[in-house]
């Protein structure tokens, strides 16, 4: 029986908002004398995103997204000594609440669950201030644990034991949602939590024959009953 539910955050109850996509990168480049191309950051973001390396131990290093980013905005036109300096405060700007909107599918299945009784619980990769995150966006929920505060990131499975803890639920009785197949359906599973589920919004993986198009298909895959 489930008792809790785990959410990875970005990409999965969360987007960035403008100041943070093409057009977003495009004004704060024009402030380090960069010139950047909105049409370009799709291919910058996956060429970043091959050549993404983590740390070794899985340990929370903030220099690791600093590099990506600047590999975006190098690859948006940036390619200027400049590029640095800019991809710090894009980095930074990614650690405020306000720059991220909710998915439309969030808050009506979180109250969903909440209302079947289960705990709810974000784990996310990210230096930011979850519990700030969460009173912003008003989210209810019973534990949050981000990888800066933490010390490790998933697929790390002791950032899931870790928050499990906090909510006093053994991992045989939760489950974990979350957009990408490594960090939160592996990492989650090698924690124990067998009920991991990937969400796949934009059909990346059409291979994973138990992916959920959306968080309104959750409630169903966990077994439960509309309340």
């Amino acid at each position: 029986m489930i008792r809790a539910v785990l959410f990875d955050v970005d990409f999965t109850i969360a987007r960035p908002g403008p100041e943070l996509g093409p057009e977003g990168y495009k004004r704060l480049g024009a402030r380090f004398g960069l010139e950047l191309d909105p049409a370009r950051y799709g291919a910058a973001r996956e060429q970043a995103v091959e050549g993404l390396r983590r740390h070794p131990e899985l340990e929370h290093d903030e220099e690791i997204w600093v590099a990506f980013t600047e590999r975006i905005i190098r690859g948006m036109g940036g390619d200027a000594d400049s590029a640095r300096d800019c991809a710090v405060e894009m980095t930074e700007a990614w650690e405020h609440a306000e720059h991220f909107e909710l998915y439309e599918d969030a808050l009506p299945v979180l109250d969903e669950l909440r209302a079947q009784g289960l705990k709810l619980g974000l784990v996310s990769n990210t230096g930011r201030d979850l519990e700030r995150f969460v009173t912003h966006h008003r989210l209810q929920v019973d534990a949050a644990l981000g990888s800066r505060a933490f010390g490790r990131t998933k697929p790390h499975p002791a950032i899931f034991c870790a928050l499990l803890e906090q909510l006093g639920v053994d991992p045989g009785a939760a489950a974990m949602v979350g957009d990408s197949p490594e960090d939160d359906v592996e990492g989650a599973r090698a924690a124990g939590i067998e009920h991991a589920f990937l969400l796949d919004r934009e059909d990346r993986y059409p291979e994973v024959a138990d992916r959920l198009p959306d968080l309104y298909a959750l409630p169903a895959a966990l077994g439960l009953r509309p309340s």
